[in-house]
């Protein structure tokens, strides 16, 4: 009985420390749930709306006829109307649609020739998976209907680029980078404050005559170069053992790892100021990962998310890496055209960091 009693007490201890201790009890209840609402809502592997352009060279009623059908069938968002083929691999290459309709000045007299394809569908191929719905999209019966009533048996002809062969290690490497970029500096900064107050430097550090700044700034820099290590080595071996291209310049990429290294050591700075324990930095850093992985289009298409999936996705820094190392890597994409992506992940970084220098204590606690 004593044994029972005793053992009582120490689960009645235990129980009373997690519920006093807020973070990890947050944890407890929000993980499940989280997982729950992105696996029930923001994963759909139906893909609709693919934002889209078309560049109609025919401009005849039959044309536009067949772009609108094409818009009805939900899986393209039409927002870009261009005049050249070039204007849409120029939109591709930059990341602003992921399929282009090129409807030939001819589109009539081919409309009515089995041996011909109507018009040509333009796909970014770096994901395999919309290059499968766009597939699709090509072999759907549409009704529109000619002047002698036929219908083409070949409507759509697919042109997949940067990815024809349809390799699965071509999307996904570029993508991995974020993602064990993310968990590793995160992780380092994320236990970098509470580290220092579990091991009691944290007062020689207050009394040292550095100012906050300085601290925070400090604890980041380093780690940077520890980012640009991973980075050539995820894509030394993604080279080596699974030929993924870089068409894009090395020089490009190292730029756009220093931005999106400084956005994740400045949140886990800022997470760092917030957890108490060792522990709970590391899991606040893995409950931020799953939405990391998830919504920033790493393992689905981010365009056949819902849109308050895309809202969440879009405040990841993940999801706008992701974009930068597909088009630098795989679709020769320059900063330039990128300059959105590197825009916003400083933002994030500058907003992060403040964050953090503004929570931190000049005193123990």
């Amino acid at each position: 009985m004593k044994s029972l009693s005793k053992l009582l007490a120490v689960m009645k201890k235990e129980l009373r420390q997690l519920r006093r201790d807020r973070i990890t009890f947050a944890m407890i209840v929000g993980i499940p749930i989280g997982q729950i609402l992105l696996f029930g809502y923001a994963i759909d592997t139906d893909v609709r709306n693919l934002k889209s352009a078309v560049a109609n060279q025919a401009n005849t009623h039959l044309s536009r006829q067949f772009i609108a059908e094409l818009g009805e069938t939900q899986v393209l968002d039409i927002r870009h109307r261009v005049t050249t083929p070039g204007e849409l691999e120029q939109l591709l290459r930059s990341g602003q649609i992921s399929v282009g309709v090129h409807i030939p000045p001819d589109f009539d007299r081919r409309s009515t020739d089995s041996r011909r394809a109507a018009a040509h569908l333009l796909v970014d191929g770096t994901d395999p998976t919309i290059l499968g719905v766009a597939t699709r999209l090509a072999t759907m019966p549409l009704g529109f209907d000619l002047a002698d009533r036929q219908k083409p048996a070949r409507s759509l002809e697919v042109r997949a680029y940067y990815n024809p062969e349809r390799r699965t290690a071509v999307n996904i490497i570029p993508g991995l980078i974020g993602v064990i970029l993310t968990l590793t500096m995160m992780l380092f900064t994320a236990v970098a404050i509470v580290r220092e107050r579990e091991h009691g430097n944290l007062e020689l550090l207050i009394n040292t005559p550095v100012s906050t700044t300085q601290l925070m700034v400090g604890k980041v820099v380093p780690y940077v170069a520890i980012g640009l290590v991973q980075l050539a080595l995820i894509v030394g071996v993604g080279q080596l053992l699974f030929s993924v291209p870089i068409r894009g310049t090395m020089l490009e990429l190292y730029v756009a790892a220093v931005f999106f290294i400084a956005a994740n050591l400045a949140l886990g700075l800022f997470i760092s100021t917030v957890a108490k324990t060792q522990f709970q930095a590391i899991q606040i850093t893995i409950f931020f990962l799953l939405p990391s992985i998830l919504l920033s289009g790493f393992m689905f298409p981010f365009d056949g998310m819902p849109l308050f999936a895309q809202y969440l996705g879009e405040l990841l820094p993940n999801t706008h890496f992701i974009r930068l190392t597909r088009g630098i890597m795989l679709r020769d994409a320059s900063l330039l055209e990128l300059r959105q992506e590197i825009l916003i992940l400083g933002i994030f970084a500058a907003v992060a960091l403040t964050g953090a220098i503004l929570r931190f204590s000049r005193r123990l606690d």
